[in-house]
């Protein structure tokens, strides 16, 4: 065959056949691990108007402990007088203590803290049910490991694969069957700040300066108990009182100044949704030029503008393996005016793995857990991927 045949070939191949887009350069034969954070019993039920009860809060954190999720965000002990839908939060702590959900692997709750005044009402329930746990099992025995956490790679997939089963599933992700970890639960704090002056005035009373100043005694006194925080800064990317232009140069000296403070992750939050594909990846080259690691970052999206799973794709392009999310698309903010519900667990998982990328939740658990925890609220699903898994799987029942 002649060159210039082969040219023509190679030609008509190229247009029948284009090459499939990949997010990096490297090697593609293995996926990336992604980590969720659920938020939906905290972020997403705090908006309610209804008053939820505490028994239907601890079902939705004991049901999503049940879908491979490792990390789930279950409280937060703000003052009811703001937030009355967290007043039972310490009940919920006390559950999780004295009887930790049944998970496939351990898993670790976080809580919100806004001040000094809840790290001490935390730590009145945290301290008590602990020293009740070493009076009942004084030397319990080591609960040794062989799994080991994925390691990350910069690469994804274009194919669609199959989701990972979670740990206690067989390769099919059925459930073996659950079981509870001998050991305790993994315990971290969570505290918040924001990007603007004014939402941080409107949401916590205070200046970022003074709030950051807050912080020092929760970050002393979490180094001294060994529990890690976790920070938020609210509206990263558009500021409901300021508009949709924040400076990332002022979110990335926040997120400075909290790993300086000794923070272990930072969320940066698209509070109200406004955040679109440029303005993050703007916002990530910036705080990586700041010097924060990838690994020191996650994402929270709201999908008011239905930017989330585009902002989340930038995410992940700019490597980061960290997002937070709400099942159902729970939520909104209190003290952000129009913003509506987080992005579904249930579609950014679908995302995930549609890219090769493996997140160890089972999306048909999940799903259920959205259907059911809607129905308890008496609100629409939000989340076109869990909708659309539960369809597939009542017709092919």
């Amino acid at each position: 065959m002649s060159s210039k045949l082969r040219c023509l070939r190679s030609a008509r191949l190229a247009a029948r056949y284009p090459c499939r887009r990949t997010f990096a350069t490297a090697s593609t034969n293995r996926a990336d691990y992604v980590r969720i954070v659920e938020v939906g019993p905290r972020d997403g039920l705090q908006n309610e108007k209804q008053t939820i009860p505490v028994a239907t809060k601890i079902e939705l954190v004991e049901r999503l402990a049940q879908t491979g999720l490792k990390t789930i965000e279950a409280g937060s002990f703000v003052s009811p007088k703001w937030v009355p839908q967290m007043a039972n939060s310490s009940e919920i702590l006390e559950h999780v203590l004295r009887t930790p959900p049944r998970a496939p692997h351990p898993i670790t709750y976080q809580f919100l803290l806004p001040n000094a005044k809840g790290l001490d009402n935390f730590l009145s329930v945290w301290q008590s049910q602990s020293s009740a746990k070493r009076d009942t099992y004084p030397t319990p025995p080591p609960s040794p490991s062989n799994s080991q956490e994925p390691t990350l790679n910069t690469s994804f997939q274009g194919s669609n694969p199959t989701p990972s089963a979670p740990s206690g599933a067989d390769a099919t992700g059925k459930d073996r069957g659950s079981t509870s970890s001998e050991t305790a639960p993994e315990i971290e704090l969570s505290i918040f700040t924001a990007a603007t002056e004014t939402f941080t005035q409107k949401n916590t009373n205070c200046s970022i300066a003074e709030s950051l100043k807050r912080f020092e005694p929760i970050m002393s006194r979490a180094k001294e108990l060994d529990l890690n925080v976790r920070a938020y800064i609210s509206v990263a990317l558009g500021c409901p009182y300021e508009g949709p232009n924040v400076d990332p140069h002022k979110v990335a000296e926040l997120a400075v100044s909290l790993l300086e403070m000794g923070a272990d992750e930072i969320s940066v939050a698209d509070t109200t949704g406004m955040g679109t594909a440029p303005k993050t990846a703007e916002l990530l080259k910036t705080l990586s030029a700041a010097g924060v690691e990838k690994s020191d970052i996650a994402l929270h999206f709201h999908d008011t503008y239905g930017q989330a799973l585009v902002n989340s794709v930038v995410g992940l392009e700019h490597g980061i393996r960290t997002f937070d999310a709400a099942v159902g698309g729970l939520g909104g903010c209190p003290f952000s005016p129009g913003a509506t519900g987080n992005v579904a667990t249930e579609d950014l998982v679908h995302l995930f793995h549609s890219l090769g990328a493996k997140t160890g939740v089972n999306i048909e658990k999940l799903s259920e857990v959205g259907e059911w925890i809607s129905q308890e609220l008496g609100r629409t699903n939000e989340s076109r991927a869990g909708k659309a898994t539960l369809a597939q799987l009542r017709k092919a029942s």
